[in-house]
């Protein structure tokens, strides 16, 4: 496997790389990264990168108020795919992907916290996915919104309360609304920096449920290095 230059964007302190970090340095490869609440943030040229990341944060994509720099964010990510670089979104990331590929970003009915499973359909233009996913998996999700599904995308992931839980575009580009890059620890980070989130609610856990079940991080991460593996094999993305 080539080295490869991995940019990503991080949108806040406690949702950074997890184990895909992990991967990056177990395989050689440069990391560099955009915090965008830092007031110092840089955009790399986009020649100077082979991938894009797009992690997770507690904002929505259409808080352009309150968070100004949101627009310019997308017009990189539609860049990025634009011209063909490997581009993985992760939550928040895959709701700015699809933002940035024109389609609608919006509160989903019900938030989504805790460990749920995640039934995978990967066929079609997906299908080389069938062997980074098994048919279901129990996985970590934080997140309140959804997002319809882009033009020529094609779903390869859902749940009970949100259907749209992962899609692949083109050739390089794969979202997921999930959380498989989160060890152990980054899974009990967040119950300490989101716990005003952790109400009743149908698909809310509490606090002590996610902490105990906090190893299926594990397997999720094991699915995470499946799915890099797999993108790295289907070719660089040159500058």
């Amino acid at each position: 496997m080539q080295p490869l230059r991995i940019h990503y964007f991080e949108h806040a302190p406690f949702e950074g790389l997890g184990c895909i970090e992990d991967w990056a340095r177990q395989n050689g490869h440069t990391v560099t990264v955009t915090r965008w609440y830092s007031p110092t943030a840089v955009l790399p040229d986009l020649l100077s990168i082979d991938w894009l990341i797009v992690m997770g944060g507690p904002m929505g994509v259409y808080e352009t108020d309150r968070y100004i720099w949101l627009p310019a964010e997308q017009q990189y990510i539609a860049a990025a795919i634009q011209q063909q670089k490997k581009v993985l979104g992760i939550c928040l990331g895959a709701q700015l992907i699809a933002a940035a590929l024109g389609a609608r970003v919006y509160p989903n009915r019900e938030k989504e916290i805790g460990w749920f499973p995640v039934q995978f359909m990967p066929e079609g233009p997906a299908a080389a996915l069938a062997g980074a996913f098994p048919p279901e998996l129990i996985v970590f999700h934080w997140h309140g919104d959804t997002f319809d599904l882009p033009a020529q995308a094609t779903r390869f992931a859902a749940t009970t309360a949100c259907a749209n839980q992962g899609f692949v575009y083109g050739s390089n580009v794969t979202a997921l609304q999930f959380h498989l890059e989160m060890r152990r620890h980054d899974v009990l980070k967040m119950v300490q920096y989101g716990d005003d989130e952790l109400v009743p609610a149908p698909y809310i856990q509490t606090a002590e449920e996610i902490a105990e079940r906090s190893s299926l991080a594990d397997v999720g991460n094991e699915a995470m290095f499946a799915l890099l593996d797999h993108m790295a094999r289907t070719g660089e993305q040159g500058s």
